[in-house]
Protein backbone atom coordinates (compact mmCIF):
# COMPACT_ATOMS: atom_id res chain seq x y z
CA UNK A 1 0.00 0.00 0.00
CA UNK A 2 2.70 2.10 0.81
CA UNK A 3 4.49 1.48 -2.33
CA UNK A 4 1.58 2.75 -4.27
CA UNK A 5 1.28 5.45 -2.67
CA UNK A 6 4.82 6.68 -3.19
CA UNK A 7 4.16 5.72 -6.80
CA UNK A 8 1.30 7.25 -7.58
CA UNK A 9 3.26 10.75 -5.59
CA UNK A 10 6.13 9.99 -8.07
CA UNK A 11 7.72 7.04 -9.84
CA UNK A 12 10.32 8.72 -11.59
CA UNK A 13 10.81 12.10 -9.84
CA UNK A 14 12.99 13.40 -12.60
CA UNK A 15 10.73 13.27 -15.34
CA UNK A 16 7.84 14.65 -13.32
CA UNK A 17 9.72 17.84 -12.05
CA UNK A 18 10.87 18.46 -15.72
CA UNK A 19 7.60 17.93 -17.03
CA UNK A 20 6.01 19.85 -14.75
CA UNK A 21 8.10 22.88 -15.40
CA UNK A 22 7.59 22.49 -19.04
CA UNK A 23 3.72 22.23 -18.34
CA UNK A 24 3.49 25.70 -16.02
CA UNK A 25 5.29 27.16 -18.73
CA UNK A 26 2.41 25.92 -21.34
CA UNK A 27 -0.09 26.99 -18.47
CA UNK A 28 0.78 31.00 -18.79
CA UNK A 29 -0.73 31.93 -21.89
CA UNK A 30 -3.56 29.28 -21.84
CA UNK A 31 -4.69 30.68 -18.59
CA UNK A 32 -4.32 34.35 -19.50
CA UNK A 33 -6.05 33.67 -22.61
CA UNK A 34 -9.18 32.25 -21.25
CA UNK A 35 -9.37 34.82 -19.08
CA UNK A 36 -9.60 37.27 -21.29
CA UNK A 37 -12.38 35.21 -23.29
CA UNK A 38 -14.40 35.73 -19.68
CA UNK A 39 -14.09 39.08 -20.00
CA UNK A 40 -11.17 38.91 -16.74
CA UNK A 41 -8.45 39.97 -15.48
CA UNK A 42 -5.49 37.50 -16.76
CA UNK A 43 -4.36 37.41 -12.93
CA UNK A 44 -7.60 35.69 -12.33
CA UNK A 45 -7.11 33.07 -14.64
CA UNK A 46 -3.59 32.31 -13.35
CA UNK A 47 -4.81 31.77 -9.98
CA UNK A 48 -7.66 29.35 -11.16
CA UNK A 49 -4.95 27.80 -12.81
CA UNK A 50 -2.85 27.82 -9.98
CA UNK A 51 -5.03 26.50 -7.47
CA UNK A 52 -7.01 23.98 -9.24
CA UNK A 53 -3.91 22.65 -10.61
CA UNK A 54 -2.49 22.40 -7.10
CA UNK A 55 -5.58 21.19 -5.27
CA UNK A 56 -6.70 18.27 -8.16
CA UNK A 57 -2.82 17.30 -8.60
CA UNK A 58 -2.92 16.59 -4.42
CA UNK A 59 -6.46 14.78 -4.08
CA UNK A 60 -7.02 14.49 -7.87
CA UNK A 61 -8.33 10.86 -9.01
CA UNK A 62 -5.95 10.70 -11.73
CA UNK A 63 -1.86 11.34 -11.21
CA UNK A 64 -0.18 13.17 -14.05
CA UNK A 65 -3.65 14.62 -15.29
CA UNK A 66 -3.54 18.68 -15.03
CA UNK A 67 -6.64 20.71 -14.46
CA UNK A 68 -6.64 24.59 -14.69
CA UNK A 69 -8.38 27.62 -16.26
CA UNK A 70 -10.08 26.57 -19.63
CA UNK A 71 -11.89 27.82 -22.35
CA UNK A 72 -14.73 25.81 -21.92
CA UNK A 73 -15.55 27.38 -18.52
CA UNK A 74 -14.94 31.01 -19.69
CA UNK A 75 -16.74 30.57 -22.73
CA UNK A 76 -20.00 29.56 -19.91
CA UNK A 77 -18.58 32.53 -17.48
CA UNK A 78 -18.48 35.47 -19.90
CA UNK A 79 -22.57 36.26 -20.04
CA UNK A 80 -23.14 36.39 -16.35
CA UNK A 81 -20.29 38.24 -15.62
CA UNK A 82 -21.50 40.90 -18.26
CA UNK A 83 -24.64 40.79 -16.89
CA UNK A 84 -23.27 40.90 -13.41
CA UNK A 85 -20.90 43.97 -14.43
CA UNK A 86 -24.49 45.99 -15.79
CA UNK A 87 -26.65 45.50 -12.72
CA UNK A 88 -23.33 46.67 -10.45
CA UNK A 89 -22.55 50.00 -12.65
CA UNK A 90 -26.49 50.61 -12.35
CA UNK A 91 -26.92 49.89 -8.66
CA UNK A 92 -27.72 53.32 -6.82
CA UNK A 93 -23.78 52.73 -4.94
CA UNK A 94 -22.31 51.41 -8.21
CA UNK A 95 -19.98 48.32 -7.61
CA UNK A 96 -16.98 47.44 -9.92
CA UNK A 97 -16.05 44.06 -11.33
CA UNK A 98 -19.54 42.90 -9.50
CA UNK A 99 -19.87 40.05 -12.45
CA UNK A 100 -16.28 38.78 -11.47
CA UNK A 101 -17.94 38.45 -7.67
CA UNK A 102 -20.88 36.87 -8.97
CA UNK A 103 -18.39 34.75 -10.83
CA UNK A 104 -16.84 33.52 -7.11
CA UNK A 105 -20.03 33.15 -5.80
CA UNK A 106 -21.18 30.84 -8.78
CA UNK A 107 -18.10 28.51 -8.14
CA UNK A 108 -19.16 27.94 -4.16
CA UNK A 109 -22.06 26.19 -6.03
CA UNK A 110 -20.36 24.48 -9.06
CA UNK A 111 -17.67 23.03 -6.54
CA UNK A 112 -20.95 21.80 -4.37
CA UNK A 113 -22.27 20.03 -7.34
CA UNK A 114 -19.36 18.26 -8.41
CA UNK A 115 -18.54 17.20 -4.62
CA UNK A 116 -22.06 15.46 -5.08
CA UNK A 117 -21.60 13.96 -8.18
CA UNK A 118 -18.78 12.30 -6.66
CA UNK A 119 -20.08 11.88 -3.13
CA UNK A 120 -22.80 9.82 -5.34
CA UNK A 121 -20.39 7.77 -7.28
CA UNK A 122 -21.37 9.44 -11.17
CA UNK A 123 -17.96 9.74 -11.85
CA UNK A 124 -17.86 5.71 -13.29
CA UNK A 125 -20.59 6.43 -15.91
CA UNK A 126 -17.65 7.86 -18.07
CA UNK A 127 -16.98 4.48 -18.87
CA UNK A 128 -20.12 4.08 -20.90
CA UNK A 129 -19.03 6.61 -23.37
CA UNK A 130 -18.75 4.84 -26.46
CA UNK A 131 -15.68 4.10 -28.34
CA UNK A 132 -16.48 5.99 -31.44
CA UNK A 133 -17.66 9.00 -28.99
CA UNK A 134 -14.24 8.97 -27.69
CA UNK A 135 -12.36 9.31 -31.31
CA UNK A 136 -14.68 11.93 -32.07
CA UNK A 137 -13.85 13.51 -29.42
CA UNK A 138 -10.00 13.54 -29.87
CA UNK A 139 -10.23 14.28 -33.01
CA UNK A 140 -12.93 17.66 -32.51
CA UNK A 141 -10.33 18.32 -29.76
CA UNK A 142 -7.37 18.51 -31.90
CA UNK A 143 -8.99 20.76 -34.34
CA UNK A 144 -9.73 22.85 -31.65
CA UNK A 145 -6.50 23.44 -30.24
CA UNK A 146 -5.53 23.95 -33.70
CA UNK A 147 -7.60 26.47 -34.52
CA UNK A 148 -7.01 28.04 -31.03
CA UNK A 149 -3.30 28.43 -31.91
CA UNK A 150 -4.19 30.46 -35.35
CA UNK A 151 -5.21 33.16 -33.71
CA UNK A 152 -1.69 33.68 -32.17
CA UNK A 153 -0.34 34.26 -35.73
CA UNK A 154 -1.94 37.80 -35.44
CA UNK A 155 -1.22 41.48 -34.28
CA UNK A 156 -2.67 44.03 -32.37
CA UNK A 157 -2.79 47.49 -34.90
CA UNK A 158 -4.41 50.30 -33.78
CA UNK A 159 -6.71 48.21 -31.47
CA UNK A 160 -7.83 45.86 -34.45
CA UNK A 161 -6.32 42.30 -35.80
CA UNK A 162 -4.42 41.48 -37.91
CA UNK A 163 -2.33 38.51 -39.83
CA UNK A 164 1.22 38.83 -39.43
CA UNK A 165 2.72 39.60 -43.15
CA UNK A 166 6.41 39.42 -44.47
CA UNK A 167 9.04 38.79 -42.16
CA UNK A 168 7.58 38.83 -39.20
CA UNK A 169 4.89 35.73 -40.82
CA UNK A 170 8.20 34.06 -42.26
CA UNK A 171 9.96 34.25 -38.63
CA UNK A 172 7.20 33.00 -36.57
CA UNK A 173 6.87 30.08 -39.14
CA UNK A 174 10.43 29.39 -38.83
CA UNK A 175 10.64 29.67 -34.85
CA UNK A 176 7.31 27.13 -34.75
CA UNK A 177 9.10 24.52 -37.47
CA UNK A 178 11.79 24.76 -34.92
CA UNK A 179 10.34 24.22 -31.89
CA UNK A 180 8.22 21.22 -33.93
CA UNK A 181 11.21 19.50 -35.02
CA UNK A 182 13.24 19.16 -31.66
CA UNK A 183 10.13 17.63 -29.91
CA UNK A 184 10.36 15.45 -33.22
CA UNK A 185 13.54 15.18 -32.93
CA UNK A 186 14.89 15.07 -29.42
CA UNK A 187 13.29 11.76 -27.98
CA UNK A 188 14.96 9.83 -30.91
CA UNK A 189 18.89 10.95 -29.37
CA UNK A 190 17.51 11.07 -25.69
CA UNK A 191 14.52 10.46 -23.44
CA UNK A 192 15.65 12.05 -20.33
CA UNK A 193 14.48 15.18 -20.80
CA UNK A 194 11.52 16.41 -22.03
CA UNK A 195 11.17 17.56 -25.75
CA UNK A 196 9.25 19.95 -24.80
CA UNK A 197 11.30 21.62 -22.03
CA UNK A 198 14.27 21.71 -24.67
CA UNK A 199 12.26 23.03 -27.31
CA UNK A 200 10.92 26.20 -25.55
CA UNK A 201 14.47 27.44 -23.65
CA UNK A 202 16.43 26.80 -27.46
CA UNK A 203 14.01 28.85 -29.39
CA UNK A 204 13.94 31.43 -26.30
CA UNK A 205 17.47 32.01 -26.17
CA UNK A 206 17.41 32.11 -29.81
CA UNK A 207 15.05 35.10 -29.70
CA UNK A 208 16.70 36.82 -26.68
CA UNK A 209 20.23 36.38 -28.29
CA UNK A 210 19.00 37.80 -31.78
CA UNK A 211 17.01 40.16 -30.79
CA UNK A 212 14.49 39.08 -32.63
CA UNK A 213 11.19 41.50 -32.81
CA UNK A 214 8.11 38.17 -31.69
CA UNK A 215 5.76 38.47 -30.38
CA UNK A 216 6.13 37.15 -26.47
CA UNK A 217 3.96 36.00 -23.73
CA UNK A 218 4.40 39.61 -22.19
CA UNK A 219 3.06 41.49 -25.21
CA UNK A 220 0.67 38.70 -25.19
CA UNK A 221 -0.34 39.93 -21.71
CA UNK A 222 -0.70 43.28 -22.92
CA UNK A 223 -1.93 43.58 -26.25
CA UNK A 224 -4.82 41.62 -24.48
CA UNK A 225 -5.61 44.51 -22.08
CA UNK A 226 -3.30 43.21 -19.27
CA UNK A 227 -0.68 45.16 -17.49
CA UNK A 228 1.52 42.28 -16.60
CA UNK A 229 2.49 38.75 -15.41
CA UNK A 230 3.44 40.12 -11.98
CA UNK A 231 1.18 39.42 -8.91
CA UNK A 232 1.14 38.06 -5.47
CA UNK A 233 -0.55 35.46 -3.58
CA UNK A 234 -3.93 34.81 -3.98
CA UNK A 235 -5.89 36.21 -1.05
CA UNK A 236 -9.20 34.99 0.42
CA UNK A 237 -12.42 36.80 -0.63
CA UNK A 238 -13.61 38.22 2.66
CA UNK A 239 -16.30 39.94 1.29
CA UNK A 240 -17.83 37.16 -0.90
CA UNK A 241 -20.72 35.88 1.59
CA UNK A 242 -21.96 39.84 1.58
CA UNK A 243 -22.27 39.93 -1.96
CA UNK A 244 -24.83 37.15 -1.90
CA UNK A 245 -27.24 40.31 -1.47
CA UNK A 246 -26.57 41.71 -4.59
CA UNK A 247 -27.88 38.92 -6.58
CA UNK A 248 -31.68 39.79 -5.93
CA UNK A 249 -33.43 38.70 -8.56
CA UNK A 250 -30.74 36.87 -10.65
CA UNK A 251 -30.68 33.70 -8.78
CA UNK A 252 -31.94 32.24 -11.87
CA UNK A 253 -28.78 32.95 -14.04
CA UNK A 254 -26.18 32.18 -11.07
CA UNK A 255 -28.03 28.80 -10.54
CA UNK A 256 -28.25 27.90 -14.73
CA UNK A 257 -24.53 28.90 -14.92
CA UNK A 258 -23.72 26.72 -11.89
CA UNK A 259 -25.36 24.09 -13.37
CA UNK A 260 -24.03 24.39 -17.01
CA UNK A 261 -20.03 24.92 -15.10
CA UNK A 262 -20.37 22.05 -12.94
CA UNK A 263 -21.53 19.71 -15.91
CA UNK A 264 -19.06 21.34 -18.52
CA UNK A 265 -16.17 20.89 -15.89
CA UNK A 266 -17.05 17.28 -15.02
CA UNK A 267 -17.79 15.85 -18.77
CA UNK A 268 -14.24 17.26 -19.61
CA UNK A 269 -12.28 16.17 -16.45
CA UNK A 270 -13.87 12.83 -17.01
CA UNK A 271 -13.17 12.17 -20.54
CA UNK A 272 -9.88 13.82 -20.01
CA UNK A 273 -9.31 10.94 -17.13
CA UNK A 274 -10.60 8.40 -19.64
CA UNK A 275 -8.07 9.99 -22.32
CA UNK A 276 -5.15 9.65 -19.97
CA UNK A 277 -6.18 6.21 -18.78
CA UNK A 278 -5.95 4.88 -22.43
CA UNK A 279 -2.14 6.80 -22.80
CA UNK A 280 -0.84 5.38 -19.88
CA UNK A 281 -2.51 2.09 -19.85
CA UNK A 282 -3.81 2.49 -15.99
CA UNK A 283 -6.41 3.49 -14.29
CA UNK A 284 -7.54 6.64 -12.66
CA UNK A 285 -10.99 7.51 -10.16
CA UNK A 286 -13.38 9.03 -11.68
CA UNK A 287 -15.28 9.47 -8.36
CA UNK A 288 -12.44 10.85 -6.78
CA UNK A 289 -11.62 13.12 -9.16
CA UNK A 290 -15.19 14.41 -8.96
CA UNK A 291 -14.52 15.40 -5.54
CA UNK A 292 -11.15 17.17 -5.80
CA UNK A 293 -12.53 19.23 -8.44
CA UNK A 294 -15.59 20.32 -7.17
CA UNK A 295 -13.00 21.33 -3.53
CA UNK A 296 -10.89 22.87 -6.00
CA UNK A 297 -13.45 25.42 -7.76
CA UNK A 298 -14.55 26.39 -3.85
CA UNK A 299 -11.04 26.76 -3.03
CA UNK A 300 -11.00 28.99 -6.27
CA UNK A 301 -13.84 30.65 -5.75
CA UNK A 302 -12.79 31.87 -2.27
CA UNK A 303 -9.44 32.69 -3.12
CA UNK A 304 -10.54 34.74 -6.25
CA UNK A 305 -9.59 32.83 -9.66
CA UNK A 306 -11.57 31.59 -12.25
CA UNK A 307 -12.27 27.98 -11.20
CA UNK A 308 -11.93 25.50 -14.46
CA UNK A 309 -11.68 21.82 -14.75
CA UNK A 310 -8.68 19.28 -16.27
CA UNK A 311 -6.98 21.01 -19.13
CA UNK A 312 -6.41 18.31 -22.12
CA UNK A 313 -4.06 19.37 -24.24
CA UNK A 314 -1.74 20.29 -21.14
CA UNK A 315 -2.48 16.79 -19.86
CA UNK A 316 -1.33 15.78 -23.00
CA UNK A 317 2.00 18.03 -22.96
CA UNK A 318 2.35 16.20 -19.43
CA UNK A 319 1.70 12.87 -20.21
CA UNK A 320 4.04 12.67 -23.35
CA UNK A 321 6.96 14.44 -21.48
CA UNK A 322 7.18 11.84 -19.30
CA UNK A 323 5.11 12.83 -16.26
CA UNK A 324 2.94 9.96 -14.48
CA UNK A 325 2.67 11.20 -10.74
CA UNK A 326 1.06 13.66 -8.60
CA UNK A 327 4.50 15.39 -8.48
CA UNK A 328 3.92 16.39 -12.55
CA UNK A 329 1.22 18.48 -11.54
CA UNK A 330 2.27 19.67 -8.13
CA UNK A 331 5.49 21.38 -9.29
CA UNK A 332 3.50 22.28 -12.79
CA UNK A 333 0.98 24.46 -10.22
CA UNK A 334 3.86 26.01 -7.83
CA UNK A 335 5.65 26.65 -10.91
CA UNK A 336 3.22 28.65 -12.65
CA UNK A 337 2.88 30.71 -9.12
CA UNK A 338 7.09 30.79 -9.08
CA UNK A 339 6.21 32.57 -12.24
CA UNK A 340 4.03 35.35 -11.11
CA UNK A 341 5.59 35.84 -8.00
CA UNK A 342 9.07 35.90 -8.43
CA UNK A 343 10.13 35.13 -12.51
CA UNK A 344 7.71 37.38 -14.16
CA UNK A 345 10.03 39.50 -16.57
CA UNK A 346 11.54 36.05 -17.40
CA UNK A 347 8.65 34.58 -18.66
CA UNK A 348 7.29 37.37 -20.54
CA UNK A 349 10.34 37.19 -22.76
CA UNK A 350 9.44 32.90 -23.89
CA UNK A 351 8.04 33.65 -27.57
CA UNK A 352 4.41 32.72 -28.52
CA UNK A 353 5.62 30.90 -31.39
CA UNK A 354 7.87 28.59 -29.11
CA UNK A 355 4.61 27.62 -27.11
CA UNK A 356 2.46 27.71 -30.45
CA UNK A 357 4.72 24.79 -31.55
CA UNK A 358 4.28 22.81 -28.68
CA UNK A 359 0.79 22.97 -28.99
CA UNK A 360 0.99 21.87 -32.50
CA UNK A 361 3.17 18.60 -31.48
CA UNK A 362 -0.07 18.42 -29.08
CA UNK A 363 -2.06 18.40 -31.81
CA UNK A 364 -0.40 15.61 -33.87
CA UNK A 365 -0.27 13.35 -30.90
CA UNK A 366 -4.24 13.65 -30.25
CA UNK A 367 -5.45 12.99 -33.70
CA UNK A 368 -6.70 9.96 -33.81
CA UNK A 369 -5.25 9.30 -37.51
CA UNK A 370 -6.62 5.49 -37.33
CA UNK A 371 -9.96 6.79 -37.72
CA UNK A 372 -9.60 7.66 -41.32
CA UNK A 373 -8.11 4.03 -42.17
CA UNK A 374 -11.00 2.59 -40.12
CA UNK A 375 -14.02 5.27 -41.37
CA UNK A 376 -15.50 2.78 -44.53
CA UNK A 377 -14.46 -0.37 -42.20
CA UNK A 378 -17.04 -0.04 -39.08
CA UNK A 379 -20.94 0.30 -39.19
CA UNK A 380 -22.41 3.36 -40.44
CA UNK A 381 -23.90 4.60 -37.44
CA UNK A 382 -20.62 4.44 -35.62
CA UNK A 383 -18.85 6.29 -38.20
CA UNK A 384 -21.62 9.32 -38.36
CA UNK A 385 -21.23 9.44 -34.73
CA UNK A 386 -17.53 9.74 -34.67
CA UNK A 387 -18.46 12.71 -37.60
CA UNK A 388 -21.01 14.13 -35.80
CA UNK A 389 -19.06 14.44 -32.56
CA UNK A 390 -15.55 16.12 -34.17
CA UNK A 391 -17.98 18.33 -36.12
CA UNK A 392 -19.90 19.32 -32.85
CA UNK A 393 -17.06 20.06 -30.66
CA UNK A 394 -15.64 22.28 -33.22
CA UNK A 395 -18.99 24.11 -34.10
CA UNK A 396 -20.08 24.20 -30.10
CA UNK A 397 -18.34 22.67 -27.04
CA UNK A 398 -16.69 19.25 -26.26
CA UNK A 399 -19.30 18.76 -23.60
CA UNK A 400 -22.43 19.18 -25.84
CA UNK A 401 -20.70 17.14 -28.14
CA UNK A 402 -20.05 14.30 -25.81
CA UNK A 403 -23.59 14.05 -24.68
CA UNK A 404 -25.15 14.20 -27.99
CA UNK A 405 -22.71 11.87 -29.18
CA UNK A 406 -23.77 9.68 -26.26
CA UNK A 407 -27.16 9.79 -26.95
CA UNK A 408 -27.25 8.91 -30.30
CA UNK A 409 -25.51 6.07 -29.84
CA UNK A 410 -27.84 5.02 -27.36
CA UNK A 411 -30.56 5.90 -29.87
CA UNK A 412 -28.89 3.19 -32.03
CA UNK A 413 -28.16 0.60 -29.75
CA UNK A 414 -31.71 0.77 -28.39
CA UNK A 415 -32.93 0.90 -32.17
CA UNK A 416 -30.99 -2.31 -33.08
CA UNK A 417 -32.10 -4.01 -29.96
CA UNK A 418 -35.90 -3.57 -30.34
CA UNK A 419 -35.58 -5.51 -33.67
CA UNK A 420 -33.34 -8.25 -32.48
CA UNK A 421 -36.45 -9.67 -30.45
CA UNK A 422 -37.47 -13.42 -31.98
CA UNK A 423 -40.42 -16.24 -30.96
CA UNK A 424 -40.02 -19.80 -32.11
CA UNK A 425 -43.16 -21.29 -32.16
CA UNK A 426 -44.03 -25.40 -31.79
CA UNK A 427 -46.77 -27.26 -30.59
CA UNK A 428 -46.68 -30.02 -27.50
CA UNK A 429 -47.67 -33.17 -27.44
CA UNK A 430 -50.59 -31.79 -25.05
CA UNK A 431 -51.47 -29.28 -27.51
CA UNK A 432 -49.80 -26.68 -25.24
CA UNK A 433 -48.44 -23.74 -27.86
CA UNK A 434 -45.07 -22.96 -26.85
CA UNK A 435 -43.52 -19.44 -27.78
CA UNK A 436 -39.72 -19.49 -27.19
CA UNK A 437 -39.13 -15.80 -26.81
CA UNK A 438 -34.94 -14.86 -27.76
CA UNK A 439 -33.54 -11.57 -27.36
CA UNK A 440 -34.18 -8.47 -24.64
CA UNK A 441 -37.34 -7.27 -23.71
CA UNK A 442 -36.81 -3.59 -23.17
CA UNK A 443 -39.39 -0.39 -23.88
CA UNK A 444 -37.67 -0.78 -27.54
CA UNK A 445 -38.96 -4.18 -28.36
CA UNK A 446 -42.06 -4.75 -26.79
CA UNK A 447 -44.11 -3.80 -29.70
CA UNK A 448 -42.46 -6.46 -31.91
CA UNK A 449 -42.78 -8.34 -28.66
CA UNK A 450 -46.37 -8.16 -28.94
CA UNK A 451 -46.44 -8.63 -32.34
CA UNK A 452 -45.55 -12.16 -32.12
CA UNK A 453 -48.99 -13.20 -30.57
CA UNK A 454 -52.26 -14.34 -31.54
CA UNK A 455 -54.41 -14.78 -28.57
CA UNK A 456 -58.15 -15.31 -30.28
CA UNK A 457 -56.21 -18.14 -32.41
CA UNK A 458 -53.67 -19.68 -30.20
CA UNK A 459 -54.86 -22.79 -28.28
CA UNK A 460 -56.40 -23.34 -24.52
CA UNK A 461 -52.84 -23.64 -23.59
CA UNK A 462 -49.94 -21.31 -24.00
CA UNK A 463 -46.76 -21.19 -22.44
CA UNK A 464 -44.11 -18.39 -23.03
CA UNK A 465 -40.57 -19.46 -22.54
CA UNK A 466 -37.86 -17.23 -21.59
CA UNK A 467 -34.87 -19.36 -21.47
CA UNK A 468 -33.07 -16.79 -23.97
CA UNK A 469 -34.49 -13.75 -23.26
CA UNK A 470 -34.35 -11.13 -20.20
CA UNK A 471 -36.41 -8.97 -19.15
CA UNK A 472 -35.00 -5.06 -18.62
CA UNK A 473 -37.31 -2.72 -17.75
CA UNK A 474 -40.78 -1.78 -16.56
CA UNK A 475 -41.97 -1.38 -20.05
CA UNK A 476 -41.15 -5.53 -20.14
CA UNK A 477 -42.65 -5.94 -17.16
CA UNK A 478 -46.29 -3.89 -18.45
CA UNK A 479 -45.69 -6.07 -22.14
CA UNK A 480 -46.04 -9.29 -20.02
CA UNK A 481 -48.95 -8.56 -18.07
CA UNK A 482 -50.60 -7.09 -21.48
CA UNK A 483 -50.11 -10.75 -23.12
CA UNK A 484 -50.49 -12.94 -19.87
CA UNK A 485 -54.36 -10.52 -19.38
CA UNK A 486 -55.30 -10.90 -23.30
CA UNK A 487 -55.45 -14.78 -22.80
CA UNK A 488 -56.96 -15.13 -19.11
CA UNK A 489 -59.76 -12.79 -20.72
CA UNK A 490 -60.35 -15.44 -23.19
CA UNK A 491 -60.45 -17.94 -20.60
CA UNK A 492 -57.21 -19.45 -21.85
CA UNK A 493 -54.11 -20.80 -19.60
CA UNK A 494 -51.24 -19.33 -19.72
CA UNK A 495 -47.29 -20.04 -18.05
CA UNK A 496 -44.00 -18.10 -18.13
CA UNK A 497 -41.07 -20.61 -18.15
CA UNK A 498 -37.35 -20.60 -17.87
CA UNK A 499 -37.26 -16.86 -15.94
CA UNK A 500 -34.34 -15.95 -14.56
CA UNK A 501 -34.52 -15.26 -10.71
CA UNK A 502 -33.89 -11.52 -10.88
CA UNK A 503 -36.75 -11.49 -13.73
CA UNK A 504 -38.88 -13.28 -11.24
CA UNK A 505 -38.42 -10.94 -8.20
CA UNK A 506 -38.89 -8.17 -10.76
CA UNK A 507 -42.43 -9.44 -12.27
CA UNK A 508 -43.73 -10.76 -8.40
CA UNK A 509 -42.48 -7.31 -6.76
CA UNK A 510 -44.62 -5.23 -9.67
CA UNK A 511 -47.94 -7.66 -8.94
CA UNK A 512 -48.22 -10.60 -6.54
CA UNK A 513 -50.66 -12.12 -8.94
CA UNK A 514 -47.67 -12.44 -11.50
CA UNK A 515 -47.10 -15.48 -8.99
CA UNK A 516 -49.68 -17.47 -10.71
CA UNK A 517 -48.84 -17.41 -14.19
CA UNK A 518 -45.04 -18.18 -13.44
CA UNK A 519 -43.62 -21.95 -13.48
CA UNK A 520 -40.39 -22.55 -11.71
CA UNK A 521 -38.93 -24.80 -13.83
CA UNK A 522 -35.87 -26.75 -12.93
CA UNK A 523 -35.36 -28.39 -16.10
CA UNK A 524 -33.45 -26.46 -18.47
CA UNK A 525 -32.64 -27.70 -21.68
CA UNK A 526 -29.78 -25.78 -22.36
CA UNK A 527 -27.34 -26.24 -19.87
CA UNK A 528 -27.11 -27.93 -16.25
CA UNK A 529 -27.10 -25.57 -13.02
CA UNK A 530 -24.80 -26.35 -9.91
CA UNK A 531 -27.14 -26.93 -6.93
CA UNK A 532 -25.79 -27.61 -3.39
CA UNK A 533 -25.46 -30.89 -3.88
CA UNK A 534 -22.65 -30.33 -5.65
CA UNK A 535 -20.91 -30.43 -2.40
CA UNK A 536 -22.28 -33.71 -1.25
CA UNK A 537 -20.95 -35.32 -4.63
CA UNK A 538 -17.78 -34.59 -3.75
CA UNK A 539 -17.46 -35.96 -0.48
CA UNK A 540 -18.91 -39.63 -1.70
CA UNK A 541 -15.94 -38.81 -4.43
CA UNK A 542 -13.22 -38.22 -2.05
CA UNK A 543 -14.40 -41.71 -0.39
CA UNK A 544 -14.28 -43.70 -2.98
CA UNK A 545 -10.63 -42.25 -4.40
Amino acid sequence: MTRRIINHFTSNPKNDILSGITVSLALVPEAVAFAFVAGIDPLVGLYGAFIMGIITAIFGGRPGMISGATGATAVVMVHMIAKGNEVGAAMATPIDNLGLQWLFITLLIVGGIQIAAGVFRLGKFVRLIPHPVMMGFVNGLAIVIFLSQLSLFKEKINNEYHWLQGTELYVMFALVGLTMAIMYLLPKLTTKIPSALVAIVTVTAITILAKLDVSTVGSFIIDGGGTGLQGGLPTFQAQIFTLFGTIGEHWSLILSTAAILAAVGLIESLMTLNLVDELTETRGSGNIECVAQGSANILSGFFGGMGGCAMIGQSLINVNSGGRGRLSGIVAALGLLCFILFAAPLIEQVPIAALVGVMFMVVIGTFAWSSFRIINKIPKSDAFVLIAVSAITVWHDLAIAVIIGVIISALVFAWKNATMIRARKRIKEDGTKVYEIWGPLFFGSITNFNEKFAPSTDPESVEIDFIESKISDHSGIEAMRGIANKYLDLGKSIKFTHLSPDCKTLLIRANPKFADVIEDSVDDPRYYVVTDKLDEDEEILKKVL
